[in-house]
């Protein structure tokens, strides 16, 4: 590992890959982004409300309280997100074949849940 304790950083080489260089998801069912922006936006509520509640000198355990909310509402969107790539990305990427591509989805998914995991 390096000094930052991060993993190497995979190739990019994953089926999200597109022509252009640019990067997208291969599949993203619609239900799950439709559930991830709800909980993307009531976190962008509570964020506020965080706000209001330092500037109001609110008591400590109380916003730590509501910091732990905020922590588990990401956590809830980085899981689904892990999720629908292994189910779509990296699922396409192990099957097309290619044992270099392959390689590279399978690095790419260790440091995915190296980090989602801290």
């Amino acid at each position: 590992m390096s000094p930052t304790n991060e993993l190497p950083r995979a190739p990019s080489a994953c089926a999200c890959a597109a022509k252009d260089g640019g990067r997208k998801a291969v599949a993203v069912d619609p239900e799950i982004k439709a559930a991830n922006l709800v909980r993307l936006r009531r976190v962008e509520g509570q964020v506020r409300g965080l706000q209001k509640m330092v500037e109001e000198d609110r008591y400590c355990p109380d916003i730590l309280m509501q910091i732990s909310s905020v922590h588990e509402a990401l956590r809830a969107v980085g899981k689904a997100l892990l999720r629908n790539h292994l189910k779509h990305c990296a699922t396409e990427a192990i099957r097309a074949g290619d044992p270099e591509r392959a390689e590279a989805v399978y690095d790419e998914l260790v440091q995915m849940i190296y980090r989602h995991s801290r």
